[in-house]
């Protein structure tokens, strides 16, 4: 079966390796564009020794979040996902800007298709998360907060609370996150000018 590349499969920067004969979509080839994302083909052979990045969900807690974590980490195995999680490993107190930044790293190198981030209410790492180029962090509180920040903004980034959210509450807003696509057509216009808000002041700084 021809496999076919949706602008869900691009990452943040990098390249994306497909295989030889793959369907890349119109809006796929200009997401990728303005990314800066080299889309290259490859044997079949070639990628199969390769970790897929779209596979791959970079996840981290503060201590407020830890517990919750480590609830939602079998249930993104069972979506089929690798995890790279980068703490924290207990409930000792941690600083929530440290794990976001490290989350937020990894999906703007393109090492993880996407992140999450838990902490006490969410907020704190939705702000740090997003002072890092490429990354667009949603905090997200239900099922149509999650949807909508994937379908209309391509969020990269989820942020839960975990003091606020009971663990089936945010296994439902983890779930409809994961598996909603980007909605691409005019939305796509809108998320490449957040890019270039961010790049202007890149830019000046």
């Amino acid at each position: 079966m021809r496999r076919v590349i949706t602008t869900q499969d691009v990452p943040e920067s990098g390249t994306l390796r497909v295989p030889i004969g793959t369907l890349v979509t119109p809006s796929a080839r200009d997401l990728a564009e303005a990314r800066g994302v080299c889309i290259q083909e490859l044997p079949e052979e070639q990628l199969s020794s390769l970790a897929p990045p779209e596979k791959t969900v970079a996840i981290g807690a503060d201590h407020g979040g830890f517990r919750l974590k480590e609830h939602l980490k079998p249930i993104l195995l069972d979506l089929g996902f690798e995890l790279r999680d980068v703490g924290v490993y207990d409930g000792q107190p941690a600083d929530y800007p440290d794990v976001a930044e490290k989350v937020a790293d990894l999906v703007a190198a393109g090492t993880a298709r996407r992140g999450i981030i838990i902490d006490g209410a969410g907020i704190g790492s939705s702000m740090a998360a997003n002072k890092v180029p490429g990354v667009r962090a949603a905090l997200c509180y239900d099922k149509a907060s999650a949807r909508n920040s994937r379908e209309h903004n391509d969020s990269n980034v989820l942020t839960l609370g975990g003091r606020l959210l009971t663990h089936t509450q945010a296994e439902e807003v983890l779930r409809t996150w994961m598996v909603t696509p980007f909605a691409g057509g005019r939305h796509l216009a809108r998320v490449q000018k957040i890019s270039r808000i961010e790049e202007k002041h890149l830019k000046s700084s």
